[in-house]
């Protein structure tokens, strides 16, 4: 999936005549929570999204091109996107025919694509992005704020705004080229690769080396206080915040520099190249983890900073294959909320979880799986959230601290900016703790029923 930002001509992949074996892409990945989200045939290993910000009628005009391997032999293949028109579409350089089917936009370059090889994918388009409604989160994708934009993109709503291969399974590294009036600011992921100034528009550019879901790319356009600084522990931190937002932009760069470091103590060195976040005035009703520069809309306490931060190691470096294994993002992170309560003067995560241990048996919630949620409960706080960290305080219980904390700092280094599994888990901490954990993690995460306690040192089934 992972490659060097900039493509020499000559890796190009090797192309003959459509044919002779060469077939169609498919036009989903296969997650069956989105069965037509992402695509087959390819790996994305890079975006270079170059986009002009218009305020009215929050118009953009982009080319976004994608550097990709080919895993197939290659006759035509799809990218996903919604709304916008597309002017031109080149392949390799190449003018190549298109189609829209949906959120499928349907590429047929000149000549096949031979599998192995690297292939570009430039796209021009222009048009007005519409916000996404997921059924669990509400607005998502390219979101108008007071006085710009930003997207916000879980689970579906880059789509609205840059043509990718959107699923979390198919990372790649990215770089941001936007162009917008004079006196407006950008924030993205990564780390400032410089601005320029032309007549009255500015050109903000960033850039992240390290591979990224495509739900996790932020925009933030607007009018922005920014600090640009270092955690104690030496990891740069840039925040912003729009001015009219209320909270303190120093409390919250100081806040997030203490939990970086505090999460990095027990997890692993940090995953990316910067730290920070953004406070924007985007009307929805939920923070978003987007790499290495959190989104909090509205505003963030420190337990929100620090679940937040707690995905940057599980669910954005560490990320997921498929999105039914959702709790291995919320449940690590909504542990890491109990951790920090526990070590910060606040109940210990054992009361954390006896206290929701005491939902009723017959609660309707419990019959939800954790590792197997359903679309419609994807994001479902209590069995995805509260009962993924349960299942990490289950564990602890079983093989003790030493082990515990040895798993998920060895967790979060096997898996670094890679992707995993539930039963990549489940071995991994078979296989560090030295038991069996079958029992234990079919109870947790897979019965749609209540639990029984786990019994302190017990084998397991």
């Amino acid at each position: 999936m992972l490659g060097p930002l900039l493509v020499p001509a000559a890796a190009h992949a090797a192309a003959r005549p459509a044919g002779g074996g060469f077939a169609p892409g498919a036009a989903g990945i296969g997650d069956p929570y989105f069965p037509r989200a992402g695509n087959g045939g390819y790996d994305a290993r890079h975006y270079d999204i170059e986009l002009a910000y218009t305020p009215r009628g929050q118009h953009i005009r982009a080319t976004s091109t994608m550097t990709a391997t080919a895993t197939a032999d290659l006759s035509r293949f799809d990218l996903d996107l919604v709304g916008n028109t597309v002017a031109s579409v080149k392949v390799n350089g190449a003018p190549a025919a298109f189609r829209r089917d949906g959120q499928e936009l349907v590429i047929t370059p000149r000549t096949g694509l031979r599998k192995g090889g690297t292939f570009t994918v430039a796209v021009a388009y222009s048009g007005s992005p519409k916000r996404l409604q997921d059924p669990n989160l509400g607005s998502t994708g390219w979101l108008p704020t007071g006085d710009g934009a930003a997207a916000l993109s879980q689970p579906q709503g880059s789509t609205t705004w840059f043509p990718l291969n959107d699923h979390p399974s198919d990372k790649a590294t990215f770089a941001y080229t936007v162009t917008v009036p004079e006196g407006l600011t950008v924030i993205a992921n990564g780390e400032p690769a410089g601005t320029s100034r032309r007549g009255a528009t500015s050109t903000f550019r960033w850039a992240s080396a390290r591979p990224m879901a495509g739900y996790l790319a932020l925009l933030a356009i607007g009018r922005f206080d920014v600090l640009d600084g270092r955690t104690p522990g030496g990891v740069r931190s840039i925040s912003a915040q729009d001015p009219k937002a209320s909270g303190d932009l120093a409390g919250l760069q100081r806040t997030t520099g203490e939990v970086t470091d505090w999460e990095a103590g027990l997890f692993g060195p940090y995953p990316f190249d910067s730290t920070g976040g953004v406070v924007d005035d985007e009307k929805v009703g939920y923070a978003l983890e987007t790499q290495n520069r959190p989104a909090y809309p509205g505003g963030a306490d420190t337990l929100l900073i620090v679940h937040e931060l707690a995905h940057q190691w599980f669910g954005n470096s560490v990320g997921i294959r498929r999105w039914a294994d959702i709790w291995l993002n919320e449940g690590f992170a909504t542990y890491a909320e109990w951790l920090w309560t526990e070590r910060h003067g606040g109940p210990s995560a054992a009361a954390r979880f006896a206290e929701t241990y005491a939902r009723p048996a017959d609660d309707p919630r419990w019959r939800i799986r954790p590792a197997a949620p359903g679309r419609d409960h994807l994001f479902d706080e209590f069995a995805v959230y509260q009962r993924g960290a349960m299942a990490l305080q289950a564990l602890r219980t079983r093989v003790g601290d030493p082990s515990f904390f040895a798993t998920l700092r060895g967790w979060a280094r096997r898996h670094r900016h890679g992707v995993a599994t539930t039963a990549g888990f489940v071995a991994y901490a078979e296989q560090v703790s030295g038991r069996r954990l079958g029992g234990l993690f079919d109870d947790w995460l897979q019965r749609p029923a209540k639990p029984p306690l786990p019994a302190p040192g017990d084998q397991g089934r």
